[in-house]
């Protein structure tokens, strides 16, 4: 059993960027679905497949390289909030990820959104991460 979900999320792709894999499954969940949506409209992955399998289903993730130097297009996956320490940012609290380079995913009472687009909407929640 998994207490931490998103922790696991981000590990797996993490840990399939540095094994070099081109594709990783993960156990899906509501939460990571949209988290998943948000990687690809920001342009981190290159597809992703909800897969039923009569239980909880799968996510598959076509993890995105340069193809150039094989560097994979996340450079980092931060985990915030955790179970044993929440945190919790309004709109004029959001902090910028690199400089305006990266991207932070907030959990807000209208959904899961990226902080610019939680900012436009002026709602703040919970930071769940930080991609750049």
């Amino acid at each position: 059993m998994v207490t931490d979900p998103i922790a696991d999320f981000l590990t797996r792709v993490r840990n399939a960027q540095l094994a070099g894999h081109r594709i990783v499954e993960i156990p899906a969940s509501n939460l990571k679905k949209r988290i998943t949506e948000i990687l690809y409209d920001q342009g981190y992955i290159l597809k992703y497949k909800f897969e039923d399998d009569n239980k909880q289903g799968v996510i598959k993730i076509a993890l995105k390289y340069d193809a150039q130097s094989k560097e994979p297009a996340i450079r980092s996956l931060e985990r915030v909030s955790r179970p044993g320490l929440r945190q919790y940012a309004t709109p004029a609290e959001f902090k910028r990820v690199k400089n305006g380079l990266g991207v932070a995913i907030l959990s807000t009472s209208k959904g899961v959104m990226t902080d610019k687009q939680a900012k436009v909407q002026n709602v703040g929640g919970e930071v769940l991460c930080y991609i750049y």
